[in-house]
């Protein structure tokens, strides 16, 4: 009985050294894997938007344009509110909505209309352009593909 003739201070001490290179040997094995799943899953955000063909975007278009009416009719309603809070006169939302939706020039989107922007994308698609006839490829038409950029560019936070 050997065991019964050591104190708890050195049963406490032999435990720890026996199980600290257990335990080290164990989170190396299995904890490796674990780590490496953190942050993935199916809500996890790893991976690029897919890309949309042009072909089904032109069946969304209606349905955006219509979602970000009303989108812009909400914060239109809600500026008028905070008005009447602060004892203003309220804003005129059928008005305002007019204003904004006419300023908008039928949704090109703010990229569309920024020329230093579409000048940068312009040269791109010009040099991209000429690689494609060096290397004995068709070239694309140049405004087309600029307006296709910028829309792409519109799209990325959707």
């Amino acid at each position: 009985m050997v065991i019964a003739a050591l104190d708890p201070g050195t049963v406490l001490i032999l435990v720890v050294v026996v199980a600290i290179p257990i335990g080290a040997i164990a989170f190396a094995t299995g904890a490796g894997k674990a780590l490496g799943e953190i942050g993935k899953g199916g809500f996890a955000m790893d991976h690029d938007l897919p890309q949309r063909s042009g072909s089904s975007s032109q069946g969304l278009a209606p349905v955006r344009a219509a979602v970000r009416e009303q989108e812009i009719r909400q914060m239109v309603e809600a500026r008028s509110y905070r008005r009447e809070q602060r004892g203003e006169e309220p804003l005129d939302v059928e008005r305002e909505m007019e204003r904004l939706l006419a300023d908008d020039g039928g949704g090109g989107g703010e990229l569309a209309v920024d020329s230093g922007l579409r000048e940068e994308v312009r040269q791109l698609v010009v040099a991209r352009n000429e690689r494609r006839m060096r290397r004995g490829e068709d070239p694309v038409d140049v405004d087309e593909e600029v307006n296709r950029q910028l829309r792409e560019l519109e799209n990325l936070g959707q």
